[in-house]
């Protein structure tokens, strides 16, 4: 559902009453992750997606009759052997839906006002909820904060609470969207409930080192995948506003001094793109020493070989070598700037889910390589 918050939030400022459907597990050769999510208004307005088409018109049902009725419900939807025209997933995988109304009589829906605003907000935030357990339970919600508060509740034992609170921080620390186990004590031990937390935090960094052309085809292609793009570069004639407009931030800076001052972490990428040995050697000597999620550097097989001779001479491990990913990009057989930055961006994504960079056509790899819990962008 946080997925969808800024539009969400939107209804919200407008007084709209809406229900929305969020995926919460899946299995199989799924389309779409856990949190994706479809929401349906009370003029019949719909956004988002859940299937990428399946099941849009079943979840769009549920979500005008939740929205009637001020009832949550959990539906699952797969693919039928036996019925080639029920309605299920064409691709054979199965999703379950919680479809939840957000209106202010129905349940929990103080915690989704609040919830919806802090992730359009960029806030990080946990947002939990019920999805498998008593009708009497199920989608109640509480939102937990990165400073430590929370908002809502889920009823029953108060040991209850105090349990989703623990593990819901612990996903939120982790910037991860998942599920877990516990009894309506807050044990784990006894009947369970299924807890499915959605974890909203900022978006992540990528810091593109070296302002050049293939540099702004790269800036815009981090902004389609999600990324928070910094161009950095101590050429003050290169590194301007009007080269990079879709730039975040712009910082005219020695790359190796910008990325020792620079708030990074396990999410970061970092492609070097400057092509030149004064900057590229302090710069990756740095870089290939931080817990960050992608280093990444342009050049030649030629320039490869001669920088990594030079990184060795400057004392870089070959464990710290081993996380450099050069000549960046996925081999594509690029040719310009936009071509570059297709290849780069696939490389990233590549990493990032443990994806093969083969072609789908005649492989036996998975398509989706992350049906469970997965790091949020």
């Amino acid at each position: 559902m946080l997925d969808i918050a800024d539009e969400l939030t939107a209804w919200i400022e407008q007084g709209r009453e809406f229900a929305v459907a969020t995926v919460v597990a899946v299995g199989g050769s799924a389309p779409r992750s856990p949190g994706a999510a479809l929401a349906v208004d009370s003029h019949g307005e719909a956004i988002g997606s859940v299937s990428g088409g399946c099941v849009e018109a079943a979840v769009y049902d549920l979500c005008a009759r939740a929205l009637q009725d001020r009832t949550t419900v959990l539906e699952r939807f797969g693919y039928s052997a036996e019925d080639a025209f029920a309605v299920g997933l064409t691709c054979g995988g199965v999703i379950d839906v919680l479809v939840t109304p957000v209106a202010a009589d129905a349940p929990g829906g103080n915690v989704f006002v609040a919830a919806l605003p802090a992730a359009a907000r960029g806030e990080a935030a946990a947002l939990a909820r019920v999805s498998r357990g008593p009708a009497e339970l199920l989608g109640r919600a509480l939102l937990v904060r990165a400073d430590g508060s929370h908002e809502g509740g889920l009823g029953g034992h108060p040991e209850l609470d105090r349990t989703v609170l623990a593990e819901s921080r612990g996903l939120l620390a982790a910037g991860r969207t998942g599920t877990f186990e516990v009894s309506e004590s807050g044990s784990h031990c006894g009947t369970p409930l299924t807890l499915f937390v959605e974890s909203s935090v900022p978006p992540p960094r990528m810091i593109v080192f070296g302002a050049i052309d293939f540099a702004a085809a790269l800036v815009r292609m981090g902004k389609l995948l999600g990324y928070h793009v910094t161009v950095c570069d101590a050429r003050p004639v290169f590194a301007t506003r009007a080269r990079f407009p879709e730039a975040d931030e712009i910082v005219v800076d020695w790359p190796h001094r910008y990325l020792q001052h620079t708030r990074t972490d396990s999410r970061t990428v970092l492609c070097v793109l400057t092509h030149d040995v004064k900057f590229d050697i302090p710069l990756l000597q740095a870089a290939l020493r931080l817990p960050v999620a992608f280093v990444g550097a342009m050049g030649s097989r030629r320039t490869h070989e001669e920088r990594n001779l030079s990184l060795r001479e400057a004392g870089v491990t070959e464990p710290e070598l081993a996380r450099l990913h050069s000549p960046i990009g996925l081999d594509l057989g690029a040719r310009t700037p936009e071509e570059t930055a297709v290849s780069i961006a696939a490389e990233i994504v590549a990493a990032r889910h443990g994806g093969t960079g083969l072609p789908l056509t005649g492989s036996r790899t998975p398509i989706h390589h992350d049906a469970g819990a997965r790091v949020a962008a």
